[in-house]
């Protein structure tokens, strides 16, 4: 048994003053003052504040197939480290989860290694090739949803049939918007910083032009759909209008959409990724889209690449950066502690409205598994790569002062990360 006194605990959607005791892996008590009853540890939390765990539905593990990159155990450290006790992890593997027994590869390193929860996408397309459908019928059991990732399925009629097929299978198509034709092998935005260093700009609307075609698939086929990382203005005001027509429609954005723009692009490769930073405009449109619930939740899109591969500047490096580690500590110091948004507001973003999107675990809640984590709001610190449980180390936060330690991570009762030196 564990026991966490004096914390402020995310409970019923606002925090209170709370002790939260867990026994064989379950919340059995939050209330004030429990009395201290034989457990393994106390944690005296000294006014942290406690959330249930946090939950990424956008997730790149890397393997099977690019272990170099990452692995499921160095992925799912880091998401500890952040505070995250749940992940649903991108199909772009190899083999790519497009058949039982490619999935088989990757559901046994999961078992063997994972320290949290991992949920794994399965491709829409064999091989991601969009040339014919994965096996979702036998998939369907398996996945959390089904997801070409890294790439947009071009063919709308692909598209339409692999829509129609989730729809009887009752999953989600979660949706990459990219129109190759009109990124035509831009690097950053279309925008100021392409103009002024000469380079090639990947153009919003190889992104928007395909949110408005799924979404119209959508509409035809009555299909659940979820749209990855939305970066462009046009894109939110595609999905607000959908939403407002009762389509069953949600998105999610990432944490550099929100806090960066393309104005703050240096020539390094940790500004890398796909979509790209853009406008000032497209990212107040974002926060717009948070506030008014256009945008349902905020996903990483973690994305880890080997040192050499994100060496290569802007032109050259590969697209992604990681975001496990510093998802949290950078949205509560920009967004919450800036007042754009409530930190109840950033929980339900990050925890809530994942879980219940995605159908996975529930809250702090008395006889549910003890999915918790623990930060310290106080806490100032330099983002440092070096820090990183995960493998790769690209991020635009490199040397960003932040606030919010993640202390504690618990998945089903157990501790998967541990800084209570970080507390005292």
């Amino acid at each position: 048994m564990y026991l966490i006194k004096n914390a402020e605990v995310f409970f019923d959607g606002v925090f209170v003053k709370k002790d939260v005791l867990i026994k064989d892996g379950i919340v059995a008590d939050i209330s004030s003052d429990i009395s201290p009853v034989p457990v393994t540890f106390v944690y005296d939390m000294n006014n942290c504040f406690v959330f249930p765990g946090l939950i990424d539905v956008h997730v790149h593990l890397r393997e099977p197939g690019f272990s170099y990159k990452e692995t499921i155990l160095t992925g799912t450290k880091a998401a500890a480290h952040g505070g995250f006790t749940a992940v649903c992890a991108m199909p772009n593997l190899n083999p790519v989860p497009d058949s039982l027994e490619h999935m088989k590869a990757e559901l046994d390193i999961i078992k063997r290694d994972a320290v949290i929860r991992v949920l794994p996408y399965a491709s829409i397309t064999v091989c991601e090739k969009q040339q014919e459908l994965s096996d979702m019928d036998r998939l369907a059991e398996l996945a959390c949803a089904f997801s070409d990732d890294g790439v947009g399925v071009e063919s709308a009629e692909l598209m339409e049939e692999a829509m129609r097929r989730a729809k009887k299978l009752g999953k989600m198509i979660v949706a990459h918007c990219e129109v190759l034709e009109l990124v035509a092998g831009g690097c950053v935005h279309d925008g100021a910083y392409a103009a002024a260093h000469e380079l090639k700009g990947n153009p919003s609307e190889s992104e928007w032009r395909e949110v408005e075609r799924d979404i119209e698939l959508a509409r035809k086929t009555g299909c659940d759909l979820h749209i990855c990382h939305v970066s462009a203005k046009e894109s939110v005001e595609l999905i607000r209008r959908a939403k407002s027509e009762g389509l069953k429609i949600s998105c999610e954005t990432a944490p550099h959409y929100l806090v960066l723009c393309d104005e703050d692009i240096i020539e390094d490769g940790r500004f890398k990724m796909n979509p790209p930073l853009r406008g000032r405009e497209d990212r107040a449109a974002l926060i717009e889209g948070l506030k008014d619930g256009t945008i349902d939740l905020i996903a990483t899109d973690h994305a880890p690449h080997s040192a050499e591969e994100k060496s290569r500047g802007l032109a050259g490096s590969l697209n992604g950066i990681v975001g496990l580690e510093t998802a949290f500590p950078i949205l509560y110091t920009k967004l919450v502690k800036q007042g754009v948004i409530s930190l109840e507001k950033l929980i339900n973003l990050m925890q809530v409205c994942p879980a219940e999107r995605f159908e996975i675990g529930s809250g702090l809640e008395i006889g549910k598994a003890a999915d918790l984590t623990v930060f310290d709001l106080n806490k100032e610190y330099a983002i440092d790569p070096k820090d990183f449980l995960s493998m790769g180390k690209a991020t635009p936060f490199e040397s960003e002062r932040v606030f919010g330690k993640c202390l504690l991570t618990m998945s089903g009762g157990v501790p998967v990360w541990e800084d209570i030196r970080s507390s005292q």
